[in-house]
């Protein structure tokens, strides 16, 4: 494996007021290798959010250097980067109410151009199968449990094959027995599509199951 993210001296700081600083990331430093499937843990106010965010390209106002395969991420169009190169999986889900599985997990194709509709196909239908939603494809997200519903998430963050996927405590709305599942749904994604997995949880049995963990405390990597 080749180290596939460089993280360097990461810095987030907010001011909320004009005499107040808050350190939210205090020179984070690491790197992640190309495929694997790692866990962020850290306590409420550690920077698990702001990590994420700023990972994810939702917030660019932050210091030192992020590169993704060899390339700093503030190189690349943002559009292209919160599409193609990352993925995010949230832990509420945010699926369009009036919208079927199917076009919850068709949403980020919606405005691009120039897509052939049978590759498109063929995408949709694979992730249905592989997240056990073929049958579910026409329902709406009150119909669904609320694993079913992560699937849905899921599948949707995937659909344009992204080399990277984040998941915001993905299992911190479901019992454990569906909070397994969906772990085990991760792990066989990372394994099959080869995609650098990063999964950011308080739980430290979630993160027992990843390949590494990094933990954070009061804005830096411990």
């Amino acid at each position: 494996m080749s180290k596939y993210i460089e993280i360097d001296d990461l810095k987030r700081i907010y001011k909320p007021s004009k005499n107040v600083s808050v350190k939210a990331l205090d020179g984070v430093s690491f790197s992640v290798d190309e495929g694997s499937f790692i866990s962020i843990v850290g306590s409420s106010g550690s920077g698990k959010s702001t990590f994420l965010n700023v990972l994810g390209g939702l917030d660019w106002d932050y210091s030192g250097k992020i590169v993704i395969d060899g390339k700093d991420i503030r190189d690349y169009n943002q559009n292209y980067y919160r599409r193609y190169v990352v993925g995010t999986i949230f832990q509420q889900f945010y699926l369009i109410p009036s919208l079927t599985v199917e076009e919850n997990i068709l949403l980020p194709l919606k405005f691009q151009r120039n897509i052939k509709q049978v590759n498109v196909k063929e995408r949709l239908e694979y992730l249905l199968e592989k997240t056990g939603l073929t049958n579910r494809r026409k329902h709406y997200p009150k119909e669904l449990s609320g694993g079913q519903a992560q699937r849905v998430a899921i599948a949707r963050a995937l659909i344009d094959s992204p080399k990277i996927i984040l998941a915001d405590e993905p299992t911190g709305n479901l019992d454990s027995h569906t909070g397994e599942a969906i772990l085990d749904l991760l792990k066989s994604l990372n394994k099959s599509e080869g995609i650098t997995m990063i999964l950011v949880t308080h739980d430290g049995k979630i993160s027992k199951e990843t390949e590494k963990t990094i933990t954070l405390v009061d804005g830096k990597n411990v």
